[in-house]
């Protein structure tokens, strides 16, 4: 473990060493990129399938809050130096394996918010002790948005599962898409993860958020007498 440092602004950053502004800027980079395609694949084409009005106004809350998400992300990265277009999908850090699941129904969408922002909340519980404070600050003001997108998938969740013919089309998503989800964490062997890991910038090894996820989201699919289906580790 490297000696304690912490990064209270932008401007300090510049006097940080090489590898930690790297590992801030990668970061930053893969929020910025993920939090966009997301948006892009998953909740802004969901209004269209949510079955009712309010259903549609949620989603529309829900696909706003990622694209803030986004923005948010972009912005403390232009303020870091990095170019724009790093933080785009498509020219240069490929988005993660998850949205590559093409959106094809509300249960699917519905699993998606069950599931996947779970993932997504204990991406984000990582950075609340951050070393790099601009970023510990945005996890922070970004944690609600991400437990009421998890509480949306909960919600819709109860209403599906209130016939038989709902819940077994829950269940065929969560089946079809589960397996994803794993991989969202990354390699056992990251060396990314050594990293943020000596600098604190994160807390915790990939597969111990890894194990984390699979007990939440064990818990959660319990709770809604759901299953999830086997998966192979990342390696």
């Amino acid at each position: 473990m490297s000696d304690p440092i912490v990064v209270r602004t932008v401007e300090e950053l510049k006097n940080a060493p090489e590898e930690y502004r790297e590992a801030v800027g990668k970061l930053v980079i893969s929020h910025a990129v993920n939090e966009l395609y997301g948006a892009q694949v998953f909740d802004e084409p969901a209004i269209a399938y949510a079955p009712t009005p309010y259903a549609k106004w949620l989603t529309c809350r829900v696909a706003m809050e990622e694209y803030g998400h986004h923005v948010r992300f972009k912005q403390l990265g232009v303020q870091m130096g990095i170019p724009e277009e790093r933080m785009i999908p498509g020219t240069g850090k490929r988005p993660l394996s998850i949205f590559e699941f093409p959106l094809k129904t509300w249960q699917e969408f519905v699993a998606i918010k069950l599931l996947a922002d779970l993932a997504e909340i204990l991406q984000v519980e990582d950075l609340l002790h951050c070393t790099f404070h601009p970023l510990r600050n945005l996890a922070r003001a970004t944690m609600p948005e991400e437990r009421f997108h998890a509480q949306f998938g909960e919600d819709f969740t109860a209403e599906l599962i209130r016939t038989p013919e709902g819940k077994a089309t829950l269940q065929a998503a969560i089946d079809e898409y589960f397996p994803y989800l794993p991989s969202f964490f990354g390699g056992s062997k990251s060396k990314n993860n050594e990293v943020f890991r000596k600098w604190n910038i994160k807390q915790r090894t990939n597969d111990e958020m890894r194990a984390d996820f699979m007990k939440r989201a064990t818990e959660v699919a319990n709770k809604y007498e759901l299953t999830l289906p086997e998966v192979r580790q990342a390696a």
